[in-house]
């Protein structure tokens, strides 16, 4: 199956890029269960080849079918620690008016080793203005680096965390937002240890492995990683590198976690804004050399600790 220079493929299904270096609209296909083979094939080559696929008007789709459909592209999964939407086996509701804001660059779920493949989101609410989501590519982020700091993140190592400084990454955090974050969202607490550059398990392309999660550089001093790792988060969402998407009712984008970071802009002010979203499960990263990414710590909290309530998952 391939991508003619039409951007057309095989399948019949019509693939539009939306940016230089990622993202594509896919028109001519409702999504769900149903799908066959070859359409699959296709979404998951223009999936691959674009890093971020958005499709228009999929308003059929109901929690249940976007499981379904999950199920399709891969094993989906639930979160390791917020709470699942009721009466549902994986989806996890971002809702504005619980703290659903996930307005901070990441890539989803980086505190675990075998982190999402990844992700699945559908428009549920959306504010009549503001609210839009913007993707960045990782891969390109690496290649277009100075050869001289590309040679230097190819032998790094970094620790991810979920027990990340929240309140430092909001301009304003309410007690109740911080409170959740630390109940629930913290519930267990993760630390893994990941490569800076992990090679992707089916294009083979080197991707940075960063965002909010990445706490720490192994080997530097706390203020050393700090101005490192900014300096490669300013690369990585480099304009050019990235592709700002305004949300209808009814899209549904499905982007690669290994090799994205994504920003949901908080600016939409007390409009509502709903998504849901459904993770497919990944595999744990490899590094140029070989090694594969090792959590170091996981502890559950005692149960009188934790509260099953919304959170921000910005994960």
């Amino acid at each position: 199956m391939s991508v003619n220079e039409n951007n057309v493929i095989d399948a019949g299904l019509e693939v539009l890029p939306v940016a230089g270096r990622i993202g594509a609209e896919i028109r001519g296909v409702r999504l769900g269960e149903h799908l066959d083979a070859e359409t699959v094939a296709s979404i998951r080559q223009a999936l691959l080849k674009h890093k971020v696929v958005f499709f228009r008007g999929q308003t059929h789709l109901d929690d249940a079918g976007q499981e379904a459909l999950a199920r399709v592209l891969g094993n989906p999964v639930a979160h390791p620690t917020v709470p699942i939407k009721q009466g549902t086996d994986y989806v996890l509701e971002l809702d504005s008016s619980h703290g659903g804001r996930a307005d901070s660059w990441h890539t989803d779920v980086t505190f675990v080793d075998a982190y999402p493949e990844a992700s699945i989101l559908r428009a549920v609410v959306v504010p009549a203005s503001g609210g839009d989501t913007v993707w960045a590519n990782t891969a390109a982020a690496y290649e277009h680096l100075p050869d001289e700091l590309r040679n230097l993140v190819d032998r790094l190592w970094a620790v991810h965390t979920n027990a990340y400084d929240y309140a430092s990454r909001k301009e304003k955090v309410s007690e109740e937002a911080l409170r959740h974050h630390k109940e629930v969202f913290v519930s267990t607490l993760y630390e893994t240890e990941h490569p800076l550059v992990r090679v992707h398990p089916e294009t083979g392309e080197r991707t940075l492995l960063l965002g909010h999660f990445a706490q720490k550089i192994v080997g530097l001093s706390s203020v050393d990683s700090a101005q490192l790792l900014s300096l490669l988060q300013s690369h990585i969402t480099r304009l050019e590198n990235t592709v700002r998407w305004r949300w209808s009712v009814g899209d549904v984008v499905i982007w690669d976690n290994r090799a994205t970071q994504h920003y949901a802009i908080n600016d939409y002010g007390d409009q509502h804004r709903v998504v849901r979203r459904v993770t497919i499960d990944g595999d744990v990263p490899v590094s140029i050399d070989g090694r594969r990414s090792v959590t170091r710590r996981k502890e559950p909290k005692e149960p009188a600790e934790s509260a099953a309530a919304n959170v921000d998952a910005a994960s």
